[in-house]
Order: structure tokens, then C-alpha cells, then sequence
């Protein structure tokens, strides 16, 4: 029997973060500890710049952290390509690993085989939509990054193609492998339903947006599509789950201008106990986004049960499959018909519900982490 392959992982997302790549991180590493322990030796790195630690799913793993700053990470991880010389921070983390994973977009250059996963390249197709700093920073260190990588994971087929036609990757270099639904995203009990009822939107069903707050989410035209529907006589409030992004306040003053003051909830981070029962509850997930690298609450609320409408943009058909309405993401017409489908048919509403769960229970991160063992043997040409 082979030994472990000792692997060196960059569990940052899931140190400082609370959006999707924490939840990437904190599930795939998870299950790498728990479905390929003969496969891989696992040492975590992380640089703790805000005094916090590791979650709890990875508290009992082996790990080694550099007291770094934020923006000094960044920034030293990014010199560490231009100058083509070892990142000193990492170097008694790595001394004896065969490869080094880089679960968000940074990759210093290391003395061992790098595998880098890529979310997405928004900041290339919508620039306007990020801060003039972090674009700067993504369009220089970006390729440097991709180019300097033994192997790349793609989190979808849309980001791979993006590699290909922007970056100019070879196929051969770049693996995809889909995200996985944590166990937890599942039907909910009726008394579960009840008391986030009772604590989010007592007296109104709602609609649901789950995601950072920032332009590419399209907040936008579902405040159209809740305005259009008020004034038809629906109900409905509208929930916006997330924590602040950038460039968000443009949103806040639609909220005012269509006179939805009422009608709209910022509920800011929402804690990952409550998320199954907030997807579970609601009368349908909205993602209209413009852009996404993979899109995990629509497969998160399709394990809850909850009907889904999203957008036909970037990865998301690949995602929702063919079970959720796919809509273009500008066109308020059509989102206020599916969505009226589905308020006023409960059979239409039903079989959503049905459909989603058959389809998120294709994606675990069991899966998710033997292929991302297959690329740790590729890069070390195992």
C-alpha cells in the first residue's frame, strides 16, 4: 500500500472568511480528513492576521500559521511570483510536503508542486464591479498565479473555459471539480420552518437572495421583481442574506426609490445554523446574478426543498441542470411570470421542490474531495 501524499493546504478562506470560499475550504478539507485519510497527510496553513482560528470541523488537524497582515500577505505572496523567489513565510510549513493547495486566489512560490483552485474571473468580464484596488491586484497577480500552478482545479466547466480563452491554460492543465451540499442543506422539520418564520418574517412569506453583498448578484431586478409584484398584491417581503461586499450602495437607494422601505430585509451574516431553515422556508431562492463561478446556494436551497429560479448566465445552467426556471438576467418580464408559476401553482411549486432535491444529491463533497486527491497525484506526477 502507497503512503499519504503529504499535502500542504491554504485554509485562510475558511479562517477569515463567512461566504462561499470559507464554505469551500471548510468542507472540502473536512472531507479530505474524513474520505481520503489513506490517500493524503494533511498539514494546514494560514496566515492570522485577525486573531481567529480555524473552524471546528478542522480544529483537530495538524496546523501551522505566520502572523501576517492581510494586505502584507497579499502583497508578499505576489512578490514571491515577480521575483521568482521562495515565499520565506511557508517555509518550515512546507519542508517536507509534496504539494501545496491554494484554495482562493493567492499562490506564493513554494519549494513544492502547486495546485491552485479558480472560483472565477469576474474581476475580467466585470470590472466595474470590483474596487479599483482589488482589480488591480487580481489583473496583475492573476496570470502570474495560473502560470506559475502545476495544476489548476476549476470549480465549473464555465471558469475552466474562461482559463482557456482568457489565460490561454492547456486542457491538460486544468481539472474541474464541482463543489459538494453539506449534509446539513436538507428538508426541514415543520417546527425548524416555524421558528425561522417566527424570527426572520413573522408576519409575511418571503423571497430569498443568499450571497455577498455587491453588484454581480443583480440585487437590482429582483427589487424590481418585488416591486411588481406588491402592486399585483402578493405579499411577499424579500430577505437579502450576506455580508457587505463593495459597491453596494447604489441597491440601498432603489430600495427607497421603489418604495420597498418595508418590504426588504438586510438580515447581514446569517449563521450557517439557521441557513437550512431560512432555504427550507421560503417560497422560492432568487439568483439573478450576472456572473457566478459556481452559484452554491442554488444547490444549497434545492437540498432544502425550496424552489429556485436563477439566472442563465455564466455557470449556472450547469449547476441548476434543468430543473429550476433559467432566465436571462435582465429580463423583469420573464422573472415575474416563472415566479408567478410558482406562488399560484403549488403543484408547479411541488415538483420544483422534488426536482431540486434529486439534483443536489448529485453533488457531495465526498466526490468533490477523491478528485481533488486525483489532482494532487497529477501535479506530483503521481
Amino acid at each position: 500500500m502507497s503512503q499519504p501524499l503529504p499535502i500542504a493546504v491554504d485554509i485562510g478562506p475558511a479562517v477569515h472568511q463567512r461566504a462561499g470560499l470559507s464554505r469551500y475550504t471548510t468542507q472540502l478539507v473536512a472531507a479530505l480528513a474524513e474520505e481520503c485519510r489513506a490517500d493524503v497527510d494533511l498539514r494546514l496553513v494560514y496566515n492570522r492576521h485577525s486573531g481567529h482560528a480555524p473552524p471546528a470541523e478542522l480544529a483537530s488537524l495538524p496546523t501551522v500559521s505566520t502572523p501576517m497582515g492581510q494586505y502584507l500577505w497579499r502583497m508578499s505572496v505576489l512578490a514571491s511570483q515577480v521575483t521568482r523567489l521562495p515565499y520565506w513565510p511557508l517555509r518550515s510549513a512546507l519542508h517536507d510536503r509534496r504539494v501545496y493547495h491554494a484554495t482562493e486566489h493567492l499562490l506564493p512560490r513554494v519549494p513544492c508542486r502547486t495546485v491552485l483552485t479558480v472560483h472565477d474571473l469576474i474581476f475580467e468580464h466585470y470590472p466595474q464591479h470590483h474596487t479599483r484596488r482589488n482589480r488591480l491586484f487580481l489583473r496583475t497577480a492573476m496570470p502570474m498565479f495560473v502560470k506559475a500552478a502545476d495544476r489548476i482545479i476549476a470549480v465549473s466547466r464555465h471558469t475552466a473555459q474562461d482559463l482557456a480563452d482568457l489565460y490561454r491554460v492547456p486542457a491538460a492543465k486544468i481539472h474541474v471539480v464541482y463543489n459538494g451540499v453539506d449534509p446539513q442543506f436538507r428538508p426541514q422539520s415543520p417546527a425548524t420552518l416555524a421558528g425561522i418564520r417566527a424570527r426572520y418574517s413573522p408576519d409575511r412569506p418571503y423571497l430569498l437572495m443568499v450571497g455577498t453583498l455587491e453588484p454581480r448578484k443583480n440585487h437590482a431586478l429582483a427589487l424590481e421583481l418585488l416591486a411588481r409584484l406588491n402592486a399585483q398584491g402578493y405579499p411577499h417581503r424579500l430577505l437579502i442574506g450576506g455580508g457587505h461586499g463593495w459597491l453596494f450602495e447604489p441597491i440601498r437607494r432603489l430600495v427607497a426609490r421603489l418604495n420597498l422601505t418595508n418590504d426588504v430585509t438586510f438580515t447581514g451574516y446569517i449563521p450557517p445554523a439557521d441557513l437550512p431553515g431560512l432555504y427550507a422556508a421560503s417560497a422560492c431562492l432568487l439568483m439573478p446574478s450576472l456572473y457566478e463561478g459556481f452559484g452554491l446556494p442554488v444547490l444549497e436551497a434545492m437540498a432544502c426543498g425550496a424552489p429556485v429560479i436563477a439566472s442563465d448566465a455564466s455557470s449556472l445552467p450547469e449547476v441548476a441542470g434543468t430543473e429550476m426556471p433559467l432566465l436571462p438576467p435582465h429580463d423583469v418580464e420573464a422573472w415575474v411570470a416563472a415566479l408567478r408559476r410558482i406562488l399560484d401553482e403549488p403543484d408547479t411549486a411541488d415538483a420544483r421542490r422534488a426536482e431540486g432535491i434529486a439534483h443536489a444529491a448529485r453533488f457531495t463533497w465526498a466526490a468533490a474531495a477523491r478528485e481533488t486527491v486525483e489532482v494532487y497525484r497529477a501535479a506530483n506526477g503521481v
